[in-house]
């Protein structure tokens, strides 16, 4: 039982070193070298070559993400929360719309929140509003698919946290919004630690060694967790591009009606991977004729409700909070992706 379990410790130990996306990155071309060989020279060359055109936009995703870690900007969310609710609730949609924080990262800050008897309207807000944009993915929205479609997905993820503050603020009165957190939730550990003690910030950050240094750790951080990611997404999008046939898009989402925008929805939520491995990859349907509308409602649908965020959001609130967040996750990027179709028609 001895070796055993130290095999098990072995065995988790490695899992721990193993990065998943790079680990899929390098699966990937195995299995085409394996599988398609022919198409592994088209689909390496494709992927360096998409990461060499987004560069640009990367450095500044780059720069942006570890100005924001440096400077502690991300402590000026504790503001969003204070104050007359009709105040915190558009004031909480806009400061998730900016944050910088994905579907799964903003969960410990949602469970201080509730945990420190903050609403759950203006909480609302902030949860379906953070993982649909923030200044890194706006950039490199704006490089893959246009500065129009990041301006609009900014715009959708302050809809979508108005929309679904109201609601649930509708709502309040009913039983079912009472207590939100499940029983032994606790208040969100280092996570909560913004809301509870926000420090000062400090905009001029290399008069700090400290934070200068953390420029530094953070700047390399945010590179290679973007470039693994739309590494990915890129090869995801060669072989999609080779092996998918030409016009099957655009029967399914192409359209932009009602039927192709929910269920691009639908689809965006289990296959769904990472926000920034999304960008590239839906910069890959729209070639092959996916509408704008329903590109916009996967990618709003599936930041906020994909299989590894909600499995962290159910584990966190009572069944009928999760229940409405789904809820209002879904309909919200239906009617966003609505709109916005008709938008680009005018």
């Amino acid at each position: 039982m001895t070796a055993l379990h130290a095999v098990l410790d072995a065995g988790q130990a490695l899992k721990r070193k193993i990065d998943p996306a790079w680990a899929a990155l390098a699966v990937g071309f195995i299995a085409i070298a394996l599988f398609a060989p022919a198409q592994l020279n088209t689909s390496v060359h494709f992927t360096i070559e998409q990461i060499i055109l987004i560069l640009p936009y990367l450095a500044l995703a780059v720069g942006a993400a570890a100005y924001a870690g440096a400077t502690g900007a991300d402590n000026l969310i504790a503001k969003a929360f204070s104050g007359n609710i009709y105040i915190m609730i558009p004031f909480a949609a806009l400061m998730g719309a900016l944050s910088p924080f994905c579907s799964c990262g903003v969960i410990p800050l949602i469970a201080a929140l509730l945990a420190m008897g903050v609403p759950l309207a203006p909480v609302m807000a902030f949860w379906l509003a953070s993982p649909v944009m923030d200044p890194t993915m706006f950039m490199l929205t704006a490089g893959e698919i246009g500065t129009e479609f990041a301006v609009g997905k900014t715009l959708a993820a302050f809809a979508l946290g108005l929309f679904g503050a109201l609601v649930t603020q509708a709502l309040m009165g009913t039983r079912m919004m009472r207590e939100p957190l499940r029983e032994g939730v606790g208040n969100g550990g280092c996570g909560g630690a913004k809301v509870r003690n926000p420090k000062p910030v400090k905009w001029a950050f290399w008069l700090e060694a400290d934070r200068t240094a953390k420029f530094a750790k953070e700047g390399l951080k945010s590179f290679l967790f973007l470039l693994k990611w739309l590494a990915l997404a890129y090869l995801a999008e060669s072989l999609m591009l080779a092996y998918v046939p030409a016009g099957a898009i655009a029967d399914i989402a192409g359209d932009g009606s009602l039927l192709s925008i929910f269920t691009a929805a639908l689809i965006g939520v289990p296959a769904y991977l990472n926000g920034y491995a999304a960008v590239g990859l839906i910069g890959g349907l729209f070639e092959q004729g996916m509408s704008q509308g329903a590109g916009m409602a996967f990618l709003i649908a599936g930041g906020v409700t994909s299989i590894p965020a909600a499995i962290a959001v159910f584990a966190l609130v009572r069944l009928p909070v999760f229940a409405l967040y789904l809820a209002l996750a879904l309909s919200g990027s239906v009617a966003i992706g609505l709109l916005y179709q008709t938008w680009t028609l005018i």
